[in-house]
This record gives structure tokens, C-alpha cells and sequence, in this order.
């Protein structure tokens, strides 16, 4: 009797070790039981332009390189700060934010691949206006003079846009425009219904959000026009590249896989928008896809080129927002998209 109890006691005290060192394991990675190293990456705003950052996530294409990736939303620039601070491993957003937010850092945020390669904002006018597309600079300026503008937060990349176009037609933004500078973007939508603005710079889902509020008709003016142009860039800092290449390699070659297959497979594009935007009806997220794929928004193989990364940094230099210059290679490390694509 003593013997049997010596072994059931033995087999109980094995099961519990064995079941704490379960509760002890990170997720697995390719069933391996190997563990995956945790990351969170700050977004400025839950964008339906970051498509392929979630896509990565939902398929599982971060876990099978051993990564457990988490997004935050951190609005009003704290998509930078949060990467400064090391509450983020990397952000997504504009080259021009990190310029901003390197300056006189000693660990300055690099970008190491590209995800949204054009400007993917636009100007939609309150339905009263009945304002029609248009690329003339005469007419734009009729549409923008002595308007209310819902501009989006201050060195914000809507902000900046709508500024340096305001500028390029040969407006001033502070004497002949009102801008309205909201640090969220979702709120140009009410600023535009209640008659508080005019016109709203924005993105999807807001686009579509206003179109069926009434609040306006569709875009009159497209920055996607603009051409190649890296609007949103995934980022870490440069002593993250130093200290855990590895990682940097492993998150590349995921995202680099989902641009892929956010590119050429739309059905599971929408699949994974469904699941990210589900509050969101189909419709309204279908209406979303179709404008990204008109406006050939995703970059195709993850590459940040010079020219890309000039445009956001001339925005930010002409409007006065950021006039300190900038070099490519202390903004850009393509060292891991290149291997990827090898």
C-alpha cells in the first residue's frame, strides 16, 4: 500500500512540473515547440492600409518565423515616440514622422520595409459643394479658397499634404484657408457632417464612412496621383538592426510574403479585412479594396526607393514642418528586403 502511494504521489508531483513548464512556454513556432520572441509594432491610426501587417498576423506568417507580433494604435506622433521610448519594437508610418522624430537622437528609427507606396489620402467635399474631380490647379483653388479644411493633426502626414497642395496652387494655408487639425483622423467625418468644415483630407474607412452619412460625395482630388511615394514604411531603431538582425530578417521576409498575397489574392485580402474591420459592413470594406487596387496602393516587393522617400521629406520642407534635410541611408536599410528578395 505504502509502495502504491509512493507512486501515485511520484506520477502527481511529475504532472504538475510537467503542466508549469507548459504554462512557461511562449507559442510555438512551425509546431516546434520552439518559443516566439514577442513584438508590438505602434500604428498612428487602425488603417485599413495596413492590410498587410495584419494579414501577416492573422495567417500566421510571423509565428512561422518565430514572432508573436502585436499592434498598438498610438495616435497623435506616438506611433514614434513609443518606438523612441521602447514601448514599441517598430512602428508604421510616414519616413518624414522618423525624420522628425530622429533629430538629435543617437539611435535614430530606420525603415526596413515598405508597405503603403503611395499617398493614399484624398479630398472629399461636403455634399452641398458638389465639388467634381478634378487635377486643375485653377479649379482646386476655386474648390479650397476661403474653406473650412478638416486637415488632420498638425506634422501629421494629412496635414502636411494638404498644406504643401494648398502651397503647390498658390494658396497660403494660414490666410487663405481655415484648417481644422484634429489629432483623430475619424473625426473629420463629424466635423464635415455637422457643417463644422467644408472639405475632409482622409482615407478609408472614413471615406466610405462620410459617403454613407451623407456627409460628402466621392474624392474630388486623389494624392495617390501623386505616384511612387512611402507613405507608410514599417521602422526600428538602428540599434534593434545592430543587436537582432535576425529578427529584422524574420519580420522582412513575413511582410514581404503578404504584400504578395495581399497583391494577387483578393479574396483573402477580404477575409482578413472582414476579420480585422468587423464592425464594418462588407460593402463599405469592398468599396475600400477597390480603391486600393485602383490606386495601386501596396508596394509590391517591399522596397523603399530614394524617390519614394523624397516626396514625403519635400512635403514636410516646403510646408515648413520639418526643414532640417535628411539622408536616404539615415532613414532607409534595405539590407533585408534585398535579402529576401534575392
Amino acid at each position: 500500500m505504502k509502495k502504491i502511494k509512493k507512486i501515485l504521489i511520484t506520477l502527481l508531483c511529475l504532472g504538475m512540473v510537467i503542466s508549469l513548464a507548459a504554462c512557461g512556454t511562449n507559442s510555438s513556432s512551425k509546431g516546434t515547440g520552439k518559443s516566439s520572441k514577442k513584438i508590438v509594432i505602434a500604428e498612428p491610426v487602425h488603417s485599413i492600409g495596413y492590410l498587410p501587417l495584419y494579414l501577416a498576423i492573422q495567417k500566421g506568417y510571423f509565428k512561422d518565423n518565430g514572432l508573436d507580433v502585436e499592434v498598438m494604435t498610438a495616435t497623435g506622433g506616438g506611433h514614434v515616440t513609443s518606438v523612441v521610448s521602447g514601448d514599441a519594437w517598430g512602428n508604421i508610418g510616414g519616413p518624414e514622422s522618423n525624420a522628425m522624430g530622429n533629430s538629435g537622437s543617437s539611435d535614430p528609427i530606420k525603415s526596413v520595409v515598405n508597405v503603403v507606396n503611395r499617398a493614399n489620402v484624398y479630398l472629399m467635399g461636403a455634399t452641398s459643394l458638389n465639388l467634381q474631380p478634378t487635377d486643375d490647379p485653377e479649379k482646386l483653388k476655386s474648390y479650397l479658397k476661403g474653406k473650412t479644411i478638416a486637415a488632420g493633426r498638425y506634422g501629421g502626414s494629412l496635414n502636411a499634404l494638404t498644406r504643401w497642395l494648398l502651397m503647390d496652387i498658390g494658396l497660403d494655408p494660414n490666410k487663405d484657408v481655415k484648417l481644422e487639425e484634429p489629432a483623430d483622423p475619424a473625426a473629420v467625418v463629424s466635423l464635415v457632417k455637422s457643417g463644422k468644415a467644408d472639405i475632409a483630407n482622409g482615407a478609408e474607412p472614413q471615406i466610405k464612412n462620410g459617403l454613407d452619412s451623407g456627409a460628402w460625395n466621392e474624392p474630388f482630388y486623389k494624392f495617390t496621383d501623386l505616384g511612387d511615394y512611402a507613405y507608410s514604411v514599417l521602422s526600428v531603431k538602428e540599434s534593434t538592426i545592430k543587436k537582432s538582425p535576425e529578427t529584422v530578417q524574420a519580420f522582412v521576409d513575413a511582410i514581404v510574403k503578404a504584400l504578395k498575397v495581399v497583391n494577387d489574392d483578393h479574396d483573402i485580402a477580404m477575409e482578413v479585412l472582414q476579420k480585422e474591420f468587423s464592425t464594418t459592413d462588407k460593402a463599405s470594406l469592398q468599396a475600400a479594396l477597390d480603391r486600393a487596387y485602383e490606386d495601386k496602393l501596396w508596394s509590391k516587393d517591399g522596397s523603399i526607393s530614394k524617390e519614394s522617400v523624397a516626396k514625403p521629406l519635400d512635403v514636410v520642407k516646403k510646408t515648413g514642418i520639418y526643414k532640417k534635410g535628411y539622408s536616404y541611408d539615415d532613414l532607409v536599410d534595405m539590407q533585408f528586403v534585398n535579402k529576401t528578395n534575392k
